[in-house]
C-alpha cells in the first residue's frame, strides 16, 4: 500500500491553506463574546508570513490588539480592564495563536504580569496594584527571566543584584529571549543578591525603559517565532528604586504568592499558544487531505487513504488530550482547588504535555500534507518552525521534569 507521505512532490505543490475563518473550539465553554472579532484575526493572520520572512516585529498587530482592549484581558474591571479568568485567557490566547503564533507568544509576556498582579489583588495583596494601573494607562510590560546557563529558573540567577541604600538595587547581567524588546515600558526581572553568602536571595524588580544602565542588543535571528523580536537585554548597572522591588526571597525553590502568581499567569497561557499552533496545523492537514488526490486510490482524495486516516486519528487524540489537561488544570486554578505543594508540578505538567504534544501534532500534519509542507508559501512550513520553541520556555523541559518528579516524590528543595 502506498504511504501517504510518498506521493509525488509535483502533485503536492497546490496551496494547502485552510481558511482562518473556521475558529477553533474553545478550551472551555465560552461565557462571553470573544475579545477579537474574525476580521481582526484575519488581518493578523495575513501579516504573519511577512513578519516571519522579514524577522520583523508585529507593530501593526500590536496596535490593533491594543485598540481592541486585548492588552487588558487580565486587568480587573475595577482598574478598567476586561477581568477575564484564566480559562478565558487560555481560550483567547489559543485563538490568537491559531492565527499568528509569534504575536500570541510575545503578547503573553505582557499578559502574565497583569495576571500576576490580578492574582495578588484578588487575595488582598496590593503590592503590585501599580502594575494594573500602568497597564490600564497603556504601558507594556515584558519578562526578563531568561538567562544564559541558568537552568534553575526563578530559583537562581546569573544576574547580580547589588543592594544599595533605601532598599534600592543595582542590576548587572544579561537577559535573553526578551520578547517585546522594541516596545516594552517596564521589564520584570529577577537577580541574585549574594552580598551575604550565607543568605543568598532572589530579587524581583521592574526596570523602567527610561532608566539609564540598560540596553537592547539585537540578537534575534532565529529558526521560529521570529516576530517576537526576543532580543537580549544587557543590564549595565541599572538602578531600581525600592518601590519597584516586588519581592526579595530566599534563593532556591520559591514559596511566595508573587511567584505563585507568575507561575499561574505565565505557564498555562504559554501552553495555550502551542495548542493554537497544533490546532492550526491539524486543520491545514485535514484541508490538504480532503483536496489532494491519489493516483494509487484511483483519483480519490487522501482523506480516503487508510494511513492518512490513522495519522489524523493520532493527531486528533493528541489535541484532545492537550485540551483536556489544560482545561482541568485551568479550572482548578480558577476555582482555588487546593493542590498544595503540587501546584507547580500541575502547571508545568500541563505546559510540558502541550508543547510536546503540539510538536507531535505538527509532525503528523506534515506526514499528511507531504512534501508541499517544505515550501515557504505553505503556512505549515512556518508552524513546523514556530512549534520548536515550546520546550525552551523557562523552566525548560529538563527543569520542568525535575520539578514535576521531585514534587511528586516529596524531595523538591532537598539536596540530591
Amino acid at each position: 500500500m502506498t504511504s501517504a507521505v510518498l506521493s509525488r512532490p509535483d502533485a503536492e505543490k497546490e496551496d494547502s491553506k485552510a481558511s482562518h475563518g473556521a475558529t477553533p473550539a474553545p478550551i472551555v465553554a465560552a461565557t462571553r463574546a470573544p475579545v477579537l472579532d474574525q476580521p481582526l484575526l484575519d488581518r493578523i493572520a495575513g501579516r504573519a508570513a511577512a513578519y516571519d520572512r522579514d524577522n520583523a516585529f508585529f507593530h501593526e498587530d500590536l496596535e490593533e490588539l491594543r485598540a481592541a482592549g486585548y492588552l487588558l484581558l487580565w486587568v480587573p474591571r475595577e482598574f478598567g480592564g476586561l477581568g477575564l479568568t484564566l480559562p478565558e485567557v487560555l481560550h483567547e490566547q489559543s485563538r490568537l495563536a491559531y492565527h499568528a503564533p509569534a504575536t500570541a507568544l510575545a503578547i503573553n509576556m505582557h499578559l502574565y504580569w497583569s495576571g500576576t498582579a490580578a492574582h495578588l489583588w484578588k487575595r488582598g495583596d496590593h503590592s503590585t496594584d501599580w502594575i494594573l494601573e500602568e497597564i490600564a494607562a497603556g504601558k507594556i510590560f515584558a519578562a526578563g527571566h531568561g538567562e544564559p546557563n541558568n537552568d534553575l529558573g526563578l530559583a537562581g540567577s546569573g544576574t547580580v543584584a547589588e543592594p544599595l541604600t533605601d532598599g534600592a538595587y543595582r542590576f548587572t547581567g544579561r537577559k535573553v529571549f526578551t520578547s517585546l524588546s522594541p516596545v516594552w515600558d517596564w521589564l520584570g526581572i529577577h537577580a541574585l543578591d549574594n552580598s551575604d553568602a550565607s543568605r543568598p536571595r532572589i530579587v524581583h524588580a521592574f526596570v523602567d525603559r527610561q532608566d539609564a544602565g540598560h540596553r537592547t542588543e539585537q540578537t534575534w535571528d532565529t529558526h521560529g517565532v521570529r516576530a517576537t523580536r526576543s532580543d537580549d537585554t544587557v543590564l549595565e548597572g541599572v538602578v531600581v528604586k525600592a518601590d519597584r522591588i516586588s519581592r526579595v526571597l530566599p534563593a532556591g525553590p520559591p514559596n511566595d504568592a508573587f511567584v505563585e502568581g507568575i507561575f499561574g499567569a505565565a505557564i498555562l497561557p504559554i501552553a495555550a499558544v502551542y495548542l493554537g499552533i497544533a490546532r492550526r496545523a491539524f486543520d491545514l492537514a485535514v484541508a490538504s487531505a480532503r483536496k489532494r488526490t491519489s493516483s494509487a486510490l484511483g483519483g480519490l482524495t487522501y482523506a480516503h487513504h487508510p494511513i492518512t486516516q490513522f495519522t489524523v486519528s493520532k493527531a486528533a487524540i493528541e489535541l484532545d488530550s492537550i485540551t483536556a489537561l489544560l482545561d482541568s488544570v485551568a479550572r482548578d486554578w480558577a476555582t482555588d482547588v487546593d493542590h498544595g505543594a503540587l501546584w507547580p508540578a500541575k502547571l508545568l505538567a500541563a505546559k510540558q504535555h502541550a508543547v510536546d504534544g503540539a510538536r507531535r501534532v505538527v509532525d503528523l500534519a506534515t506526514d499528511v500534507v507531504g512534501a508541499s509542507s517544505l515550501f515557504r508559501k505553505n503556512e505549515l512550513e512556518r508552524l513546523t518552525r514556530d512549534v520548536r520553541s515550546g520546550p525552551f520556555h523557562p523552566p525548560n523541559t529538563v527543569a520542568s521534569h525535575d520539578v514535576i518528579g521531585k514534587s511528586h516524590l516529596g524531595v523538591l528543595g532537598q539536596a540530591s
